[in-house]
């Protein structure tokens, strides 16, 4: 049997997904290759040489990327913090800039003893079951009106619990619903939310348009419908010297923050950039 250079399958994989228009062509043919392999990207320099039949299985998932079909479905997982999540067809896929929301609330949990944290808008339950892979000694809720994505929570939840991480709380509810965790009122350190946020209409990847669920990405009021019932849920929920931080479209630098200054009880409200310095989310203190 003829093994073949890894290198040259991850060129051609490269070259494939450049040309289908992939955003980062190089970092997806190398996840790929490492997925099939089973190992960590940063080995593959480890392995030179594979069989044909790693070549042939590279290639496969290459075409698939290749027609748009997120990264995340190929290999079934999505990494937050320090934890992955299982992810697919029917829940959004978790991004990269929410690391950046993560960090900030854990941050603010620092010398808090079991603190009481709240996921709204859960999807696959990444934020949630990062702060209790974080913070063991946290009581984490979730919750998620959407029953596909409930069950990826669920799963994703379970296969945490099994690692030995605290179980989080997963509910079905809604965030626009007035009494969602009305038992929690005035009670909760740190509320997290990646609400669905895109003003509709607004052109997104074909990995967005045709994979993630709509619901999920695009909401009304030019983005921002979901956001204002989160503001409300925040204040609501928040104990003094509390902290809340909404994920938000980069065209809403200016509209999210004044719906939360709008509320007297949030203070220190401040907006923060992206990875690319774009706006991205917004945090804020209960005083």
């Amino acid at each position: 049997m003829n093994r073949q250079p890894l290198r040259l399958a991850i060129l051609e994989a490269t070259r494939i997904l450049d040309q289908a228009g992939v955003a980062s062509p190089r970092t997806d043919a190398e996840l790929i290759a490492a997925h099939v392999l089973g190992v960590e990207r940063g080995r593959l320099p480890l392995v030179p040489l594979v069989d044909p039949s790693v070549v042939e299985a590279i290639g496969q998932l290459v075409s698939q990327r290749a027609k748009r079909v997120p990264l995340q479905h190929l290999t079934g997982w999505a990494a937050l913090g320090d934890i992955t999540v299982s992810v697919g067809s029917g829940v959004f896929v978790p991004r990269p800039e929410t690391e950046l929301l993560l960090e900030w609330g854990l941050k603010l949990l620092k010398g808090r003893e079991y603190p009481v944290v709240v996921d709204l808008c859960t999807g696959s339950g990444a934020l949630a079951l990062a702060v209790a892979n974080a913070r063991p000694d946290a009581v984490v809720y979730a919750v998620d009106n959407d029953t596909n994505a409930l069950a990826w929570a669920r799963h994703n939840a379970d296969a945490r619990a099994a690692a030995g991480d605290t179980p989080i709380r997963l509910y079905s509810g809604d965030v626009t619903d007035p009494t969602v965790f009305a038992e929690l009122d005035g009670l909760v350190d740190l509320v997290l939310c990646n609400p669905p946020y895109v003003p509709e209409g607004t052109p997104v990847p074909p990995e967005v348009a045709d994979h993630d669920p709509p619901q999920a990405v695009f909401a009304a009021e030019g983005g921002i419908d979901v956001i204002r019932h989160v503001v409300a849920t925040a204040a609501r929920l928040l104990r003094p010297g509390g902290g809340v931080a909404i994920e938000h479209d980069d065209t809403h630098g200016a509209a999210v923050p004044a719906l939360l200054r709008a509320r007297r009880v949030l203070k220190d409200v401040r907006d923060h950039p992206d990875l690319s310095g774009r706006p991205r989310f917004v945090t804020a203190l209960r005083g």
